[in-house]
């Protein structure tokens, strides 16, 4: 079976896997039951036995997954059991808190090039990276082999800032502007909102409060 043959909404639970096995990790967890990482992800216990059947026997009958063992093993089905290098374009408040973002090796991720048009900012080391000017940054990136950008940039500029790296042929954009790229076909992006994010978990958050109060009341 090849991974084509594996069906998508599997696929794209590993990842959801992939981020809870990373915090078991980082909580010192080294194994971990088939019930208790459904209840983390919000599957049933069936979900995640069936999922890993497609790749193998990976844990342990009365025992349980090795954490660890089976963290390497969803790198190694998704292609990602190297670290992943990604450059960053925008060295502002939260370009800055990325740099300096720790964990991002233990994700799999490492940020080996940053850029910003602030004089101010360029030559400056900001953890284990300096920043650069972003002239020519399309081809910097392109000749590192990097796949991957995240945009820091005021929405104002993202645009212009994608645009300008879809033509040098870089196709997966992390965009932290809430705005509409418009891109063109074959680039793929995915837009952070923060304000959205913190307005849908307050939505949530008061709702689960009123129900609580209507319980209460009935």
């Amino acid at each position: 079976m090849t991974i084509k043959d594996i069906p998508s909404q599997t696929i794209d639970r590993l990842f959801t896997y992939f981020r809870a096995l990373t915090c078991l990790i980082r909580e010192g967890t080294e194994t971990v039951s088939s019930k208790r990482l459904a209840e983390i992800c919000r599957v049933s216990a069936a979900v995640v036995r069936k999922d890993f059947s497609y790749f193998g026997e990976f844990g342990t009958r009365g025992v349980g997954y090795n954490v660890k063992d089976l963290l390497d093993n969803i790198r190694r089905i998704l292609d990602f059991d190297s670290p992943t290098e990604v450059a960053l374009v925008g060295v502002g408040n939260v370009g800055r808190a990325l740099l300096q973002h720790s964990q991002f090796e233990l994700e799999g991720f490492k940020i080996a090039l940053a850029f910003d048009k602030d004089p101010r900012k360029v030559g400056h080391k900001i953890g284990s990276v300096t920043v650069q000017d972003t002239k020519g940054m399309g081809k910097k990136i392109r000749s590192r082999g990097i796949d991957l950008v995240i945009l820091a940039v005021p929405d104002s500029t993202a645009p212009g800032v994608a645009k300008s790296l879809a033509k040098e042929g870089l196709g997966a954009i992390l965009s932290f502007s809430p705005c509409d790229l418009a891109m063109p076909d074959g680039i793929k992006i995915t837009c952070v909102d923060l304000s959205m994010e913190m307005a849908r978990l307050l939505y949530h958050s008061r709702l689960q409060s009123r129900l609580a109060e209507m319980r209460l009341e009935g």
